[in-house]
């Protein structure tokens, strides 16, 4: 039997989650930026498909709008020669995209998600991974997400936030590992 290499799909790692964070919302994650950095490295280093998403708000104001600048990739994310990227304007990566098709075409049936938001882009693109029957890995310390207020006002920390996501996700929709693991399962 023969195991298909995954392919990395890097969601939305793009300048507007900077900036919110510097504007004082912290990352759940402090060393997602680094940890990201460090997958696409290795998955370009070990030959391995590498998917960029990038989501493009529809409202002008919005900073995800493809005219603003914050809605470039972040550095360590900047698609290379070769690499598909996909241009999404909801949360799942899979709604009006065609990447489920791109992927199937290609072979590409494993999947290790890293990118941000954990509790939207992340989460719903995830979910419909797993429901599509994708072999789905989500990489726990390579997520960016932010707090999250509840309806009663008290402020869900982002550590809390993340914490619910990867629960949620974790052996329903996808396993959920750490940058180590993976990295310890790539082709050397």
């Amino acid at each position: 039997m023969t195991v298909s290499a995954p392919t990395l799909v890097v969601i939305d790692v793009q300048k507007a989650f900077i900036a919110d964070r510097d504007e004082g919302y912290p990352w759940g994650n402090p060393e997602a930026e680094a940890r990201i950095g460090g997958l696409i490295a290795a998955f370009r280093a070990a030959g391995l498909p590498v998917v960029h998403v990038h989501h493009h708000g529809l409202d002008p104001a919005d900073s995800f709008h493809a005219d603003n600048p914050l809605s470039a990739p972040m550095g360590i994310a900047a698609p290379v020669e070769g690499e598909t990227v996909v241009i999404k304007h909801g949360s799942s990566a899979f709604i009006g995209t065609g990447l489920e098709a791109m992927l199937r075409e290609a072979g590409h049936d494993k999947l290790v998600i890293i990118g941000g938001a954990a509790n939207y882009c992340v989460e719903s693109t995830t979910r419909m991974a797993g429901n599509l029957g994708f072999d789905t890995t989500v990489v726990g310390d390579a997520l960016i997400n932010f707090q999250k207020t509840l309806r009663d006002g008290r402020v869900l920390p982002p550590q809390d936030v993340l914490a619910v996501v990867l629960a949620n996700l974790d052996g329903e929709f996808a396993r959920v590992v750490t940058s180590d693991e993976i990295l310890a399962e790539l082709p050397r």
